[in-house]
């Protein structure tokens, strides 16, 4: 039943949509689909500006960004091909800013707006694995239960505390970790975010520090 579903609603985006497409301020393009009454890019977030055209800043040394209370954004290991596949890492003073990361028309996800994705795709114990990518071109083996059925593709984007945490120290490191804001805030220091991992369907860790570095899915209004 969940598979005729979601052949159902990639036929509707086909037909119900202008196009399948939404493009940020910078002008990157995005893929997009849809999930149920959802409507999700299909790529991780990778602009530089705020909606109104005013810069995200970036280039931090690590002791800085974790001190921020600020939006700042940055590219895994400082290597810039890494945007082109994975986006840009983001903290949540960057998502909870009033000028928008999101493209016109478009927001960061809530909490809700996260567990409503997992719960039409049946929970955590699967849904995981319906919106990873297959293999492992970008994501480490055994990418556990990896179908990307629905054609959202998440991809491994690593992580940033301070330093890039690579396979090597704390194991969160690029093609291990896909990791994604949610804008909704836990309280003072934390915010709800949403985990998969290449071992496991889903791996839900609930919460983050705010000055974490991770991944942005936006979602249509």
């Amino acid at each position: 039943m969940k598979h005729t579903l979601l052949i159902i609603t990639a036929l509707m985006l086909d037909v119900g949509c202008s196009k399948n497409t939404v493009t940020d301020i910078d002008d990157n393009t995005y893929k997009t689909v849809q999930i149920g009454d959802q409507i999700w890019m299909a790529e991780n977030l990778k602009v530089t500006h705020y909606r109104n055209g005013d810069p995200i800043p970036t280039g931090h040394s690590d002791s800085v960004w974790i001190s921020l209370s600020t939006g700042a954004y940055a590219v895994y290991d400082g290597n810039e091909s890494n945007a082109d596949t994975y986006g840009y890492l983001y903290n949540w003073y960057a998502v909870n800013d009033s000028r928008n990361l999101a493209p016109e028309g478009w927001h960061v996800p809530t909490g809700d707006e996260w567990r409503t994705l997992v719960d039409y795709l049946g929970g955590k114990d699967v849904a995981g694995g319906k919106l990873k990518e297959e293999g492992t071109t970008h994501w480490d083996s055994p990418n556990t239960g990896a179908t990307n059925e629905t054609g959202f593709t998440a991809l491994p984007g690593g992580m940033r505390y301070g330093e890039f945490y690579s396979p090597n120290n704390e194991g969160t490191g690029m093609n291990e970790y896909g990791c994604f804001w949610s804008s909704t805030e836990r309280n003072e220091y934390n915010a709800w975010r949403w985990r998969v991992t290449h071992s496991s369907k889903m791996d839900v860790y609930p919460y983050a520090t705010k000055v974490w570095g991770f991944s942005v899915r936006c979602i249509r209004d």
